[in-house]
């Protein structure tokens, strides 16, 4: 059984400094961190906050997914794929249910559809001229309804390995969306040529 919220804390206290400090992360010394550990502090540890605060999205009837159910550079009948723009990387999407479904009560079917439709996303991204990778993140702390992240990693770009990814993708200068744009749509297409549904004229642009 998982240590109770004030066990936790309690746990986590034990290894913090008199300002509830935890030392600097083992990742801030790895030569792909985008911070140098010089003048770094970790923030103060707070105590948990019971109840959490509710997800957006909790109650359907108030979820942004969910109105925007038919938009996306891709559209099936179960899932959505849409753009996220004002990133820094070559190009981020997120793969949505079109119905109201998180990780945890996605029925079978659909879960199954998740694991082929996350391949087929994967290899066309990084078919895409200039990108070595395509990371997937699921997260889930903001919104109640299911979104699974894609960034591309650009080429030769070493430094942004691994999962300080979308650190790098927050501090780096917005990519040129016509060049985004482009990509998604390519994207589109051989998502469409290789599991079928359609390439959308809608962006389905989400706002962080």
């Amino acid at each position: 059984m998982a240590l109770r919220p004030d066990e936790f804390y309690d746990h986590a206290r034990a290894a913090a400094d008199d300002e509830l400090r935890l030392p600097l992360a083992r990742m801030t010394g790895w030569d792909i961190s985008p911070f140098e550990a010089d003048g770094l502090r970790v923030s103060a540890l707070r105590p948990p906050v019971l109840p959490e605060p509710r997800r957006h999205g909790e109650d359907p009837a108030d979820c942004n997914e969910c109105r925007s159910r038919d938009e996306g550079i891709w559209l099936n009948d179960r899932w959505r794929l849409a753009r996220i723009p004002g990133v820094g990387v070559p190009l981020v999407l997120m793969l949505y249910p079109r119905d109201h479904y998180d990780m945890a009560d996605l029925p079978d079917e659909l879960a199954s559809e998740l694991g082929v439709l996350t391949t087929h996303i994967v290899r066309h991204v990084q078919a895409l001229p200039h990108i070595c990778r395509a990371h997937v993140y699921r997260i889930g702390d903001g919104s109640a309804h299911l979104h699974v992240w894609f960034f591309a990693r650009p080429e030769g770009q070493t430094q942004l390995f691994g999962s300080w990814l979308p650190v790098w993708d927050d501090l780096l200068p917005e990519y040129p969306a016509d060049v985004a744009d482009a990509d998604a749509i390519a994207v589109a297409d051989a998502l469409t040529a290789s599991y079928g549904g359609r390439r959308s004229d809608t962006s389905g642009h989400m706002n962080l």
